[in-house]
């Protein structure tokens, strides 16, 4: 989903430097007799210049007859409405949820980051939402565009094709999913995320390394395991019960003749809990690629 592993799990594998030329990010298949469905992880934000087709990946989209990602009516004016809805509480000011101590570093965050309006921008946001502005913006920042994420492309792509994009969720349900945690879950979404706000680039060079290399142990590694110790009630939340349904999503697909290509937040797709977990939970292999 540290605050920025956090936050991924929403926003998933965010890049801050350059990938390299070749890369060969994870697929899955899940096959019976009449339906093929294929299985990709995903990153967000990526810089203009990532390139990560692969012939593999390619002739798996080239084959599929639709597209699922996570969210296909997360437009710009759904989004604005949603956190205007979900993500703001005027009434009850962010400082006031915090010590003293941690406004401060609130102040700090905020001003390095770069947030116009610095904190008292966050002073009107909940505290998952204040966790995600934080965790957003030096990314945007840093000149990331979410136009170019992986999911992005990918819908764009099928639809040039003529082919459907689908979503494994509505936009409501991924707002709601933050929106609904209890308010001391949010604290720590929030606290966890203003304790990693000055580590640096390291372990995000790690993570696009491993993304690109298709090594889920190591994204589990980065993305999963220090959720799992911190905030158990988050990764259940964010990780498990959502990996949950969509293995039971994936389940009923299989029941109609077709191929289709799903493409999650490559944290979805790793550990112990991943899709691939579950699926195993109700017989069904997914087989990587």
């Amino acid at each position: 989903m540290k605050p920025v592993s956090l936050a991924r799990l929403l926003v998933c594998v965010a890049l801050l430097l350059p990938m390299a030329a070749i890369a060969n990010p994870a697929l899955w298949v899940v096959r019976n007799a009449h339906t093929t469905i294929y299985l990709f992880g995903t990153v967000h934000l990526l810089p203009n210049d990532a390139d990560w087709h692969y012939p593999a990946l390619d002739k798996a989209l080239a084959a599929s007859d639709s597209l699922t990602i996570e969210l296909a009516d997360d437009d710009t004016a759904t989004m604005q409405s949603l956190v205007l809805q979900y993500g703001l509480d005027p009434t009850h000011p962010l400082s006031d949820q915090l010590s003293a101590t941690e406004n401060a570093t609130l102040q700090q965050a905020a001003q390095s980051a770069g947030l116009p309006g610095g904190a008292q921008t966050l002073q009107i946001m909940r505290p998952w939402l204040a966790a995600l502005t934080l965790t957003v913006q030096p990314l945007l920042k840093a000149g990331l565009d979410p136009a170019h994420g992986v999911d992005k492309l990918l819908k764009a792509q099928m639809l040039q094709a003529g082919k459907p994009v689908n979503g494994m969720e509505t936009s409501e349900q991924q707002i709601r999913m933050l929106a609904d945690l209890p308010p001391g879950v949010q604290l720590d979404f929030l606290r966890s995320a203003l304790r990693d706000i000055d580590k640096g680039p390291t372990e995000l060079t790690r993570l696009i390394s491993a993304w690109k290399d298709g090594d889920t142990d190591n994204i589990a590694q980065l993305e999963n395991d220090e959720i799992r110790r911190q905030s158990p009630e988050l990764y259940q939340r964010l990780l498990v019960q959502r990996n949950q349904a969509w293995a039971g999503k994936i389940a009923t697909m299989l029941q109609q003749p077709g191929t289709v290509f799903i493409a999650v937040g490559a944290a979805h797709l790793a550990g112990p809990d991943s899709v691939q977990a579950q699926l195993r939970k109700l017989g069904i292999e997914a087989a990587r690629q």
